[in-house]
């Protein structure tokens, strides 16, 4: 990745390179700057696997494609997706008065980068927009982890910034597609304060993005690491080269804030 100051192209920036920044800069800067790759599973190869398939069953049938030669053989597949017809047949069902496009992708430029998104069906209207998102994974427990996720935000927030939908005629609705015994939702409703809010935050965070950048081209200064009592060290791949497994950790929470003084802490 360039440097931010570069006047083109822009840098692209995803709701989960956001999510890993809030969460660990110094990962971010391992990942997008060092390159350096992390291991995959057999078992998350294959969840990324299955949740791709899926994703290009629902944009072929969105689109009114052929779908046989994506469900032949996978009797799970067609089960869920037609568990998750049966459940919301009222969205998925075409509307022929209403604009729809699976996979629609917008962009927003937004201090020398460009925030990227991808909604698995926006559907349009006179009154409103709802953006909806497959997720192929049971529904969790939590609704405001999901509510303070850099996805839900993001993609609230570019469509209300490249539309003429007011903040309030915007919604987002995640689909759990595994959930027992049939698909469920979670739906979040915007307004201005929740826009006005991240609008903030994300001011701040790109903000504190390109002063680390800067001086890590510049003067060979590491992004700020995680705090160790955060707790989110032990399964991280990077943890030994960060210094942070059990045996290698000899530095703590105050050194560590010590190192960081002149840094601002990032919100977690």
């Amino acid at each position: 990745m360039k440097s931010p100051e570069d006047a083109s192209p822009l840098i692209p920036l995803s709701q989960g390179q956001l999510n890993l920044l809030e969460t660990c800069p110094r990962k971010f800067q391992h990942i997008y700057l060092d390159q350096l790759g992390t291991p995959v599973s057999y078992e998350q190869q294959e969840r990324l696997t299955w949740g791709s398939r899926f994703h290009l069953l629902m944009q072929q049938r969105e689109l009114g494609l052929p779908v046989r030669s994506l469900v032949e053989g996978d009797a799970l597949l067609q089960r869920w997706v037609k568990a998750l017809v049966d459940a919301a047949p009222e969205i998925l069902t075409p509307d022929f008065t209403a604009f729809r496009s699976a996979e629609h992708c917008r962009t927003l430029h937004c201090q020398g980068y460009l925030l990227s998104v991808v909604y698995d069906l926006l559907i349009e209207d006179e009154r409103s927009a709802q953006i909806l998102d497959w997720k192929t994974y049971p529904k969790p427990k939590n609704r405001k982890w999901l509510a303070k996720d850099w996805q839900t935000r993001l993609y609230l927030y570019v469509l209300g910034e490249t539309s003429n939908y007011l903040p309030e005629q915007i919604s987002m609705s995640y689909w759990f597609v595994k959930s027992e015994p049939r698909p469920q939702s979670f739906k979040f409703v915007y307004d201005e304060l929740q826009h006005q809010k991240t609008a903030e935050d994300l001011t701040k965070l790109l903000t504190q993005l390109t002063r680390w950048w800067q001086d890590y081209q510049e003067k060979g200064i590491s992004f700020p690491q995680v705090l160790v009592s955060a707790e989110r060290c032990s399964d991280c791949s990077f943890a030994i080269r960060c210094q942070r497994t059990p045996e290698s950790a000899v530095s703590s929470d105050q050194d560590l804030l010590l190192n960081l003084g002149d840094v601002q802490e990032v919100p977690l």
